[in-house]
């Protein structure tokens, strides 16, 4: 393939290598990859894929370990409850993300693309390796006589692996024990979620009988971040220029004083996305690793050094240094560090229930039967957990009495509770204005915790 025109100007920066001139898709077909990066990925997405598969059946104290269930607004995540309540902890925790992404981008360029992110995963793991079982390697798949009654099995095979990921998908939006009362249910009593079902399938077929590669090229923004967030310290898969220009074929490079580069083409045949990763870091690459392992092969063959193409940034192959620490990777540290720290001390001090008491405004004592005075409160419960709460209130510092106006205070699970209630004391145990109390809030015979507010009474 050619890059340059006549005059020296690169052309593959101007144009898209899943594109041909015309304008036409260019279905890409590369060679099935080997080597010990490839092998390290295939653990990592293994465990991955283990870790997507089990998870929606683990449950602890009754409830899922992870469930993003929009429908019912119930979300727990790695087995602590959440709600619309605790929207301040969700946006905390996006920004987080978001300034972890910047910093792990800055310094180690498109990393999570290659090893953790879930359509590389799925497309190189899952759906390639099936292609390749199938219909053989690059070259079979394009000059097999068989090919059609292959392609078909193929795309069969997809479909029902399509359908049963989204299937695990499904669980975790609605629970596994919702998910198994659907599957083993008639079809007839669930045609509404079956045909949404069917059609999400499809889409998830499309994704990766299809439209594949151009997810990462034209759908996702990560690739776009890179413009932005690397420079020339930024760890990346970059080809050592200087080890192997200029190129030449082995038989030439034998003769004539050339680089290590034989021109063999083999990293452009195995890359998923069609780059010549020699052109420099390109929108395209997904940092998967495949060309490495090509090429380390190829230099093995020739005795020529490993690493030819490797992780490193474009100062470290002009140099031979490699500096992580730049102002930019410090500033993001430092502001990460700040986040992290808050995120884990607002879940740390988190509670099960916010609950506050406060007296009711505009109002002062009330005489009551007996000798006594009265004052009335408002009492707000969020329940964060998905129990039912009954609670009970008391006096904890004084010999009083609490009434509570209206029906019991139960509270549904991730849900809000208000009441009110009137704390009674005998006269002579209020004497001056503010008399300092203690409400204690117990649920099931336990205390869980004690607000300390004020009684209003007559000063004597």
């Amino acid at each position: 393939m050619n890059f340059e025109e006549p005059n020296g100007k690169e052309i593959f920066r101007d144009s898209v290598s899943t594109v041909t001139k015309e304008g036409k898709r260019k279905f890409i077909y590369p060679k099935k990859p080997s080597g010990k990066f490839y092998k390290a990925r295939t653990i990592v997405s293994y465990f991955l894929l283990a870790f997507l598969f089990i998870t929606p059946f683990i449950k602890m104290h009754g409830q899922p370990f992870f469930i993003l269930n929009f429908i019912d607004r119930k979300f727990i995540i790695f087995g602590i409850p959440f709600g619309p309540h605790d929207f301040y902890l969700l946006a905390l925790a996006i920004i987080t993300i978001i300034v972890s992404i910047f910093l792990f981008t800055v310094i180690w360029g498109r990393l999570f693309c290659g090893w953790i992110c879930p359509q590389t995963i799925f497309m190189e793991m899952v759906f390639r390796k099936i292609e390749y079982l199938i219909e053989g390697d690059s070259k079979k798949q394009l000059t097999d006589t068989k090919k059609l009654s292959k392609k078909i099995l193929k795309h069969a095979v997809f479909f029902a692996i399509s359908f049963i990921i989204s299937n695990f998908f499904l669980a975790y939006i609605i629970g596994a024990d919702r998910l198994e009362k659907i599957i083993t249910d008639s079809p007839s009593q669930h045609l509404g979620g079956l045909f949404s079902m069917i059609i999400f399938s499809g889409f998830f077929y499309w994704i990766y009988s299809s439209f594949r590669e151009q997810v990462c090229t034209f759908v996702c923004p990560y690739g776009r971040l890179q413009g932005v967030l690397l420079d020339q310290n930024s760890v990346v898969i970059a080809y050592d220029y200087r080890r192997g220009e200029p190129r030449g074929k082995i038989k030439k490079a034998v003769r004539q004083n050339l680089g290590d580069c034989i021109d063999c083409k083999l990293c452009v045949d195995v890359c998923p996305t069609g780059i010549d990763i020699r052109n420099g870091t390109q929108l395209e690459c997904v940092n998967c690793t495949a060309c490495i392992d090509e090429c380390n092969k190829v230099m093995e063959k020739i005795n020529r050094p490993k690493g030819l193409i490797r992780y490193a940034s474009k100062n470290e192959i002009e140099t031979g240094k490699r500096n992580i620490f730049t102002p930019r990777a410090i500033g993001y540290s430092v502001v990460l560090l700040i986040l992290f720290s808050l995120t884990t001390y607002l879940l740390a001090t988190r509670t099960n229930f916010d609950i506050n008491i406060l007296r009711t405004p505009g109002m002062l004592y009330q005489e009551q039967p007996g000798g006594k005075i009265s004052n009335l409160y408002d009492i707000k419960i969020v329940n964060k957990t998905f129990n039912s709460m009954q609670a009970k209130l008391k006096v904890m510092n004084l010999n009083g009495e609490i009434k509570l106006i209206g029906n019991d205070l139960n509270v549904e699970p991730q849900a809000v509770a208000q009441a009110k209630f009137l704390i009674i004391l005998p006269k002579e145990k209020v004497n001056r204005l503010k008399t300092p109390i203690q409400i204690g809030i117990v649920e099931n015979g336990q205390l869980i915790k004690v607000i300390n507010t004020s009684f209003f009474g007559k000063a004597e």
